[in-house]
Order: structure tokens, then C-alpha cells, then sequence
């Protein structure tokens, strides 16, 4: 079963990698971007299945879904993500995607769902798909004074991320989340992405 395995993050991606490789059957090539993922799909595909991260550059949101799967050869493809909601796994396999795996997922659980999406099964883990809003969004005084964006922006704020990095987990450009950060900054009372981290925190985000 030859995987192939799209994502920017190097350690995610060998970690990834190192663990389907101690698999049986299971044969991973990678790619560090969608370009270089579609360049191996078009020579030496087709591939049992494609895991392409949601928040890679070239993606373009689904965008980078629609141009993989139109690679000839009828390679299944999959998105994983570790901050696109529920609404983007939706759209993606409204879309013919063979699954959405969540960055969460437990490693065997993941190397079942790649057998399962390889053999032409549609996967998308059901706790995931059915779960209700986070509690703290809903009761939250500082969560509900954000939009669901702003909420998002923030969440990436706390994990460290850079405005380029949030733009590409979210499909935005990187204009738009320095938007969004001024405006939270103003809404929180931040000064800088720090304060803002801490506030979030103190507050029970995230």
C-alpha cells in the first residue's frame, strides 16, 4: 500500500512517516508542500491514498483538495488538519474527499483509518463530526464577546503561531489575520500576542 504524505510540518510529517513505515503493508512517500505533492502524484502515482494537511502552502483552503483530486490516475485523497472545523471536513468530503483525519487522532486509530480510506471507505472520526460548540465558547464572557474567526485567530495566538502560519491553517490570507489580531487586541484589552496568550488562558480559552 503506497501512502502519500503532504504537510510542512517536517517533525509531524517523519513522525507520520516513521510510524506508517513500522506498519505492515504500508509504503509513505512525503512532500513538504501541495506543489511538490501534485508533481509526485502526476509521475509517480496513483498513490492507495494522499494525506494532504488543510494548512500547507498552496492549499488555498479546498482549493488544493479540488486540484489533487483532479490529478489523473484516481488517487483517493484525504485532509488532515489540526484547526479546520467541522464545516471544512464537511465541505471536503462533500467534495469526493476519502476522509478528514484530525491531527488528534491516536496513532493507531489514524493507521486504521488509512487502511480504511485506502481499501475506497469514506472516514471522518464520528466524535469529531457530531460534537456539540465547545462549552467555553458558549459560556465563555471573553469567547462570546469574539467572533468565531477571532476565536480561531486567538486559539492560534495561544499555540505560538505566527500570522503566516494561522493564515495558512485557516485558508485566509496573512493581511486578514493581522486584521483580526488588531481587532481582538482592542476587544481583549491585549497589548501584544503575548498578553493576548495569557489573557485567553486566564480566561479559560484554549
Amino acid at each position: 500500500m503506497r501512502i502519500l504524505i503532504a504537510d510542512d510540518h517536517d517533525l509531524l510529517r517523519d513522525t507520520l512517516k516513521l510510524y506508517l513505515e513500522s506498519q505492515t503493508g504500508i509504503e509513505p512517500v512525503t512532500a513538504r508542500d501541495l506543489p511538490e505533492a501534485l508533481s509526485l502524484m502526476a509521475k509517480d502515482g496513483p498513490f492507495d491514498l494522499v494525506l494532504l494537511d488543510y494548512g500547507m502552502p498552496g492549499m488555498n483552503g479546498l482549493e488544493g483538495l479540488k486540484a489533487a483530486l483532479a490529478v489523473e490516475g484516481d488517487s483517493k485523497v484525504a485532509l488532515m488538519s489540526g484547526t479546520a472545523p467541522r464545516e471544512i471536513a464537511e465541505a471536503a468530503l462533500a467534495l469526493g474527499s476519502a476522509g478528514f483525519l484530525p491531527k488528534t487522532l491516536p496513532a493507531k486509530t489514524l493507521a486504521n483509518a488509512v487502511r480504511f480510506m485506502a481499501m475506497g471507505e469514506q472516514y471522518a472520526p464520528v466524535d469529531f463530526m457530531t460534537a456539540p460548540p465547545a462549552e467555553a465558547e458558549a459560556t465563555n464572557p471573553m469567547a462570546e464577546g469574539l467572533s468565531p474567526r477571532e476565536l480561531q485567530v486567538l486559539e492560534g495566538l495561544c499555540a505560538g503561531k505566527s500570522n503566516k502560519e494561522i493564515a495558512r491553517d485557516l485558508g485566509v490570507m496573512e493581511p486578514t489575520v493581522k486584521l483580526h489580531v488588531k481587532t481582538l487586541y482592542r476587544k481583549i484589552g491585549a497589548g501584544n500576542r503575548t498578553q493576548a496568550a495569557v489573557l485567553a488562558k486566564d480566561a479559560g480559552l484554549f
